[in-house]
């Protein structure tokens, strides 16, 4: 499929129902090899097979990670997406070069939006058409950053707790340089790709939160640490929490179609 001007599909226009975040360890070094290969080959070739291609990003405190996001129609869309794409030509030609770059690809967690309305809205998103040689440019101040926030919970209450954090904390995050893009919990549905394993045990809610820079994020955690209602959320739902908060702060790649 030919996008004209670069623009996203219009399914990507809206949100998915069910969403990967896939984190994967790099060998040391081989994280711009896999970017440059996955934005050239991975991105466009995925689509097509039926997924929307959402975000992937560098981690800012983990040099050899590489963090993406990827969403579906539903679950039996999500099967016949994967078949098509990892039995297709594109992978079968790029496979060997992007496993040599992994150590690790199977940290998955299958999601689902938190609430109606919580998953990313792509409509009019943009993907920058490919570079050359994209490369992060050393104390290049960043246009901007993704932080996704995994709070892991005891089971079952997951429903409960998105639905707090919608009504009381998610009004004390807004700020001018600061834009909830999505919120999502554990998709518990039976894995319907089993060739790609996932973290079939978690019980999670998650956040995905845009700032305009890293200093734009440390004035907003102040700004939070400071509030009391953030703060009363907090100790409210303090027992829902079965270990501490994983923080992600993500730098998008040009090609990304959120956080840039």
């Amino acid at each position: 499929m030919n996008l004209p001007l670069n623009v996203a599909p219009e399914a990507a226009a809206l949100a998915s129902p069910v969403v990967e975040l896939r984190q994967y360890t790099l060998k040391p070094g081989q994280r711009e090899t896999l970017i440059a290969l996955f934005d050239r080959e991975f991105i466009e070739s995925q689509e097509e097979a039926g997924m929307t291609i959402i975000g992937q990003f560098r981690d800012l405190d983990r040099p050899d990670m590489f963090v993406w996001l990827r969403g579906f129609d539903s679950m039996d869309a999500r099967k016949d997406a994967l078949t098509a794409f990892y039995d297709g030509p594109i992978w079968a030609a790029h496979r060997d070069a992007a496993n040599a770059t992994m150590i690790d690809s199977d940290d998955v967690l299958l999601l689902k939006p938190a609430w109606p309305g919580a998953g990313f809205d792509l409509s009019g998103a943009q993907r920058a058409g490919l570079t050359t040689g994209e490369k992060p440019i050393p104390n290049k101040p960043l246009a901007g950053i993704v932080v996704i926030q995994i709070h892991h919970l005891r089971p079952g209450a997951e429903t409960e707790f998105a639905s707090r954090f919608e009504a009381e904390a998610a009004p004390t995050m807004k700020a001018p340089d600061t834009r909830l893009l999505a919120a999502f919990i554990t998709e518990h549905a039976e894995n319907s790709f089993p060739r790609l394993p996932v973290r079939v045990s978690e019980n999670v809610f998650l956040s995905v939160t845009r700032f305009d820079s890293t200093e734009a994020h440390a004035r907003h955690e102040a700004a939070l640490d400071a509030s009391p209602a953030w703060r009363a959320f907090w100790q409210a739902v303090q027992l829902d929490l079965t270990k501490p908060t994983e923080t992600l702060r993500l730098s998008p790649t040009s090609r990304s179609l959120v956080g840039r």
